[in-house]
């Protein structure tokens, strides 16, 4: 099988399959197919399948001119039609793995994908789970699935393997093309072969790992890594307050060091599809070794509190500064998304903190001029929408709070039409008149 397949990968006659064609399936998909090889994504949303189909992208790291190319020249198709599976020599898992409604690890879709693709997968293919999740699944999930569902041997009839996905929505510079890949499999000449599939994208930018589960664990720590220090720097940042020291200057400060320091940054919480849930995982995994993830959890409590700490500062500068509660103040919060410069607010704290702002009963409205409305546990919340936003408007709200820092917004002028700003992103750091500003 090994040199069936590295003889097959060489000519590019292997058919690649992506099951799950979000922000990680889609830009692995149309690289794959650029990449010259022929490739079908699947998906169980048909209006995601159509869009492909007729060239429009849905996920910002991929153009409309991009998707375009590929899907003109036939190299990659869209379909909701998952018999199709028997025609892929590569299978790529990226669907969606959250937390349950106890903040367990939901891990239904990887499992339902498993089942779909042992009915249909082919003798001598390989099957590899991009989705983040606890060391353990692809061997102890993924593996028995595929064997009974299939009739085949893993290591004999199939290769299996874990590759983590790494796509950072909205980063310019790293993209699926050149960020660099770890691969762990359960057999050398499976790591081989799944390795020689991502070199055809990356070339040298291909790390191989002993087993699957050194390679799940490594996508944990790498987010985890960033959850402690976010972490530390919220706390930080909570202790600055209370002493009357800017943490952002702090940290300017900290970061002239040229060893031993890497620059964290605060916020209003954490938000997006890993960061926030990696930790659960991992921590739930550790209880079946007896272990307590103890500066994890502490990290985790920390940037879970962040959106209920930024509604407590809003009462206190409302408070303070004004000698007006909260309850019946007029607040908009500007930016929704988890991060700058995306429509993505998977986990975004910023509406956690709408949510915290609308129970002590202030009125709130959001603009984001990457998102209308958001859907936050069955409740619709509309913003404002971008053609009907005017600065000008910004003057009508007791408090404006900043909670994503996107860069198409002047903050000079939020800064000069605001009765007064609740800074948590250092957003206004270039603006020259802050006497209507605090900083987180």
């Amino acid at each position: 099988m090994r040199e069936y397949l590295l003889d097959k990968i060489a000519k590019k006659e292997i058919v690649c399959g992506v099951y799950g064609l979000g922000y990680v399936g889609l830009p692995l998909a149309v690289e794959k197919a650029k990449a010259g090889f022929k490739t079908i994504g699947f998906d169980l949303q048909k209006i995601k399948v159509e869009m492909i189909n007729n060239s429009e992208s849905y996920v910002g790291d991929v153009s409309d001119s991009e998707l375009k190319e590929v899907v003109e020249s036939g190299m990659l198709r869209a379909t909701s039609d998952f018999n199709f599976i028997s025609e892929a020599d590569f299978i790529a898992i990226c669907v969606p793995t959250p937390l349950d409604a106890h903040q367990q690890p939901d891990i239904s879709y990887v499992r339902e994908s498993a089942i779909m693709v042992a009915k249909k997968m082919r003798k001598n293919s390989m099957i590899v789970l991009e989705s983040t999740t606890y060391p353990g699944t692809t061997e102890e999930l993924i593996k028995p699935i595929l064997e009974k569902g299939s009739g085949l041997k893993c290591g004999k009839d199939f290769y299996l393997g874990f590759s983590p996905e790494r796509i950072d929505p909205g980063n310019s510079k790293y993209k699926a093309k050149n960020i660099p890949k770890v691969v762990g499999a359960d057999s050398v000449q499976a790591s081989e072969c799944i390795s020689a599939m991502y070199r055809e994208i990356l070339g040298d930018r291909v790390f191989e790992v002993s087993s699957p589960r050194v390679a799940e664990m490594s996508k944990l720590l790498e987010n985890i890594y960033r959850n402690i220090n976010v972490g530390l720097v919220n706390e930080m940042a909570i202790l600055c307050h209370r002493m009357n020291i800017n943490i952002w200057e702090v940290i300017e400060a900290a970061k002239t060091k040229p060893f031993g320091f890497a620059p964290f940054y605060p916020g209003p919480g954490l938000g997006g599809h890993c960061i926030p849930l990696d930790p659960y995982y991992l921590s739930w995994k550790a209880r079946e070794f007896g272990f307590h993830t103890s500066m994890i959890e502490s990290s985790m409590i920390i940037n879970d509190r962040m959106p209920e700490y930024c509604t407590e500062r809003a009462s206190e500068i409302l408070n303070k500064k004004f000698k007006k509660s909260l309850n019946g103040s007029k607040v908009i919060v500007l930016g929704v998304a988890y991060k700058k410069n995306v429509a993505d607010y998977r986990e975004s704290p910023a509406i956690f903190l709408i949510d915290n702002l609308k129970a002590v009963g202030a009125y709130v409205d959001f603009y984001d001029p990457y998102i209308d409305e958001v859907d936050f546990k069955n409740k619709i919340y509309k913003g404002i929408k971008r053609e009907s936003f005017q600065m000008e408007s910004l003057k009508d709200y007791d408090l404006v709070i900043i909670a994503t820092d996107h860069s198409i917004i002047d903050y000079n002028k939020v800064q000069e039409n605001s009765i007064f700003v609740f800074d948590t992103r250092n957003a206004t750091r270039e603006v020259k008149y802050r006497d209507n500003i605090e900083l987180l």
